[in-house]
């Protein structure tokens, strides 16, 4: 680990403060950034996450994807997780934190578009940022990529209907041109085009492929930290003018990331799952699609409403406490692996 990798907690804070304090200084360069985007996907920040996603990807050989099946456990975690306990799980903690707990100190017209707008961003499994999560921890990338290509599939069908059975409604409009727009900016394009690099270096001399991945590693975390500070620039005024309520609603998203993480965690522990998927299991099981869940908000219930300013705040939430996850589950490596059959 480099002496950059081993304080990027440090930068990773530096930028949230930097990113709140231009969105406030500079709030129409940002808004500028922010209207560069195409049915809710931002290009900007596409482009930076291919950046982030590229040295996974190239680590993955296609040849190899049929091994895929060994791990069978851990696809099993992370889709009972994903579609049978985080969405309900968030429902109950919206209901408790927003409905009860914090409710005095809350807008009582939007209680219930709160608890919406928390529930749209846990029924979609992320797709795009947990290539990151699962390079920054050495994940096993065909497990990875195999199994956000399974949520991506279920999704298409179960998002809808999950939706509607949690919120109570009879039908609910997908925002389709979101879901498949990331679908090929995220997935589909980036492996194309990072399978046509990987061939090209492997047919180069030497070991061109291992340099490369050398090269793109800080490369990967600093698109990683411009990425923190165009978020939080993008809601740079809403933090300062709303921050109890963002507070608020950030309390209930925390508290499921790290309750999901721990259940894909400990079940995978329990099943005998290698450590190189129960890491991204873990963390696939806990991180969520903030594009889908933004536009969905907004297409259900306005663009002022307290839905989608609750899918906001699980944006920016998204990256420094799935970075907390990445470090825990490397932490503990030990102590999870004495537990396998040698």
């Amino acid at each position: 680990m480099t002496t950059f990798e081993r304080y990027l907690t440090i930068w990773v804070l530096l930028c949230i403060g930097a990113g709140i304090a231009l969105g406030h200084l500079m709030p129409g360069v940002f808004a500028a950034v922010s209207a560069a985007e195409i049915a809710r996907v931002n290009l900007p920040v596409a482009g930076l996450i291919w950046l982030m996603i590229i040295p996974m990807l190239l680590k993955i050989d296609f040849a190899a994807l049929g091994g895929v099946k060994e791990h069978w456990r851990g696809i099993g975690v992370t889709l009972l997780v994903n579609w049978a306990i985080k969405p309900f799980s968030m429902a109950l903690l919206g209901s408790l934190f927003i409905g009860h707990v914090f409710a005095p100190m809350l807008p009582a017209a939007q209680l219930s578009s709160y608890v919406a707008g928390l529930i749209l961003l846990a029924a979609a499994p992320c797709t795009a940022m947990v290539f990151v999560w699962s390079n920054l921890c050495d994940g096993e990338p065909h497990y990875t990529l195999s199994q956000v290509a399974l949520n991506d599939v279920i999704m298409v069908f179960l998002f809808a209907p999950l939706v509607g059975l949690l919120l109570g409604v009879a039908s609910i409009s997908v925002p389709w041109t979101t879901l498949l727009l990331s679908v090929l900016l995220y997935i589909v394009a980036p492996v194309i085009v990072s399978q046509l690099w990987r061939r090209a270096l492997l047919r180069a001399k030497g070991d061109a492929l291992a340099r490369t991945l050398r090269v793109l590693q800080p490369v990967s975390l600093l698109a990683l930290l411009a990425t923190l500070v165009l978020l939080f620039g993008f809601q740079g005024e809403q933090i300062l003018k709303q921050p109890v309520v963002i507070a608020i609603l950030a309390v209930p998203i925390l508290i499921q990331v790290y309750l999901n993480a721990g259940i894909a965690y400990w079940l995978s522990r329990r099943l005998g799952v290698a450590w190189c998927v129960a890491a991204p299991a873990a963390l696939i099981g806990a991180s969520n699609f903030f594009e889908l869940a933004v536009a969905a908000a907004i297409s259900l219930f306005g663009l002022d409403s307290g839905a989608a300013l609750a899918t906001v705040v699980g944006v920016l939430v998204e990256v420094p406490v799935m970075l907390s996850v990445v470090r825990i589950v490397k932490a503990t490596r030990r102590w999870y692996e004495a537990a396998l059959p040698a």
